[in-house]
């Protein structure tokens, strides 16, 4: 995709997006899928589509559907899994692979193999309580079809098969258990997004400006909003009115929903987390690993900075990572300002953001400690998954912003989330997305549900409902109790997505 801005001056527009990142691809796309003749522009601050939380090194990769992330199957007080959260999000990825799907099959897209891979998505713990503890999330997440065809094993020699740097030199009285799923993926957001990107330009009626700040957000008496405008390079100023703006910004949302002043926005606050891979630099070591090995976050550390031993695919290259290792910066973007926090901070805000701090004290704790990292802790926790990693195989990498939710509560004052909130307007004119993880792999969910509460009357259409049909065969049925279809819709998107090493039970 061309990394162009456009020198058209219009200053009416039915839709504006802004962040040229996976939401405003994906809400995009949607938009003129569903209604052709809507004008839409987009404004990015940086150069390039897909720099920030969409880009390959800053995002994951892992396609998140719940068969790995621990975090999303917390156990209960009394001894129980809840796989609820987990049964949502597999359920949202699956409806994200129907829509991927569809607009692989339209000519202007790339292939597939440009942003998804098929790899194993694997949990692996160790010790007495954490074993006990796989066991029951893996006999809780049988009960659902979404989670057919994961194994469970606590034997060695099957785990060696499975993941050989995990269990080289271990040490042999360690009690061990992993599950497997081989329907898991790798995604490259940053390619998809691109793609998306790629297409959207080619319709009529699509721009896309880069370099440029939205400084300003103003809602006119006639219902419009009025965008204020402002190019990096060149200084010039603009105002662009539009009928509907999207807030797909990233950590850059919460400065622009506060600047909206749209009451459902007020109260809202943002924590901002730092994150930091090692990268093998060693191809022996890479091509040994083929699989994304989950395990369990510390205590008190951000759901975000569960440790991973993640097989890659950047760029049609295999590559091998492990962490995040979390860290502080007060920077709601990487190419942000070190006064973005403080930017942020409101009459309406600062209570609940005070309070949110006070209950996550130990949350405060665990940064401080992972900042306070010398290389040789790193390799330290690498070692728990690769038992004889050494050193000189390993970089470090630097990793995106993500930017958590805080939000008035009434018992507590103020809560941090680590999920993703829409916020709207009332009449659906505004909508942005905040938050983090794991939004770029349940895009297409998200924005679903945001086109339901702003365009509740289109959505509602025969014309509409058709459509959204097409794009996604099982929209408004629940995948999660209905066997056939998940197997059905399954078949499609491995065969479409090239996916078909993947056995479909």
């Amino acid at each position: 995709m061309a990394n162009t801005n456009s020198n058209s001056q219009n200053t009416e527009s039915d839709v504006v997006l802004i962040g040229a990142g996976i939401m405003s691809a994906t809400l995009g796309v949607l938009l003129k899928e569903l209604e052709p003749g809507l004008t839409i522009q987009i404004f990015e601050r940086l150069d390039v589509a897909a720099a920030e939380s969409s880009d390959a090194w800053n995002n994951a990769g892992t396609g998140h559907s719940a068969f790995c992330e621990l975090n999303y199957t917390p156990e209960r007080e009394d001894g129980s899994i809840d796989i609820s959260k987990a049964i949502k999000i597999a359920e949202s990825f699956e409806i994200s692979k129907q829509f991927w799907a569809f607009l692989t099959q339209q000519k202007n897209f790339q292939l597939p193999e440009t942003f998804i891979t098929p790899i194993p998505h694997m949990s692996f713990v160790w010790g007495d309580e954490n074993v006990n503890y796989l066991r029951k999330r893996y006999e809780a997440l049988q009960t659902n079809a979404l989670f057919k065809g994961m194994q469970y094993s606590e034997d060695r020699d099957q785990l060696s098969q499975w993941m050989p740097l995990t269990m080289q030199g271990r040490d042999r009285n360690q009690k061990v258990a992993a599950t497997r799923m081989d329907l898991g993926t790798d995604v490259n957001f940053g390619a998809l997004t691109r793609n998306m990107f790629g297409m959207l330009q080619e319709m009529p009626g699509v721009q896309m400006h880069f370099n440029y700040d939205v400084k300003d957000l103003k809602k006119e008496d006639n219902g419009t909003w009025r965008v204020k405008v402002k190019n990096r390079d060149t200084g010039e100023k603009r105002k662009v009115r539009a009928k509907f703006v999207f807030i797909g910004a990233g950590g850059g949302s919460l400065r622009l929903l506060e600047k909206s002043d749209i009451p459902e926005g007020r109260g809202f606050g943002g924590f901002p987390v730092s994150g930091q891979w090692l990268k093998c630099t060693n191809p022996a070591v890479i091509d040994q690993h083929q699989a994304k090995v989950y395990g369990k976050a510390s205590v008190g550390s951000p759901p975000m900075s569960v440790p991973h031993l993640d097989t890659r695919v950047i760029n049609g290259q295999r590559a091998l990572l492990f962490g995040p290792y979390a860290g502080f910066s007060t920077k709601f973007l990487k190419e942000g300002s070190y006064l973005d926090l403080i930017k942020s901070i409101q009459h309406d805000n600062i209570i609940p953001m005070l309070a949110a701090g006070i209950d996550n004290i130990p949350l405060t704790k665990y940064l401080i400690n992972q900042v306070r990292q010398s290389p040789e802790d790193r390799l330290e926790a690498l070692r728990e998954f690769y038992p004889e990693a050494k050193m000189e195989d390993w970089e470090l990498e630097v990793a995106g912003q993500r930017v958590q939710v805080i939000k008035k509560d009434k018992e507590h004052v103020g809560v941090l989330e680590f999920g993703t909130e829409v916020v709207s307007a009332a009449d659906g004119s505004i909508a942005a997305l905040l938050g983090a993880s794991p939004g770029a792999s349940t895009a297409v969910s998200i924005m679903i549900t945001l086109l339901q509460r702003c365009f509740p009357d289109k959505v509602k259409t025969e014309a509409w409902q058709t459509k959204m049909k097409q794009m996604i065969p099982s929209f408004g049925q629940p995948l999660a109790n209905s066997p056939a279809l998940l197997r059905e819709t399954r078949a499609f998107t491995n065969e479409v997505l090239g996916l078909n090493s993947v056995t479909v039970l």
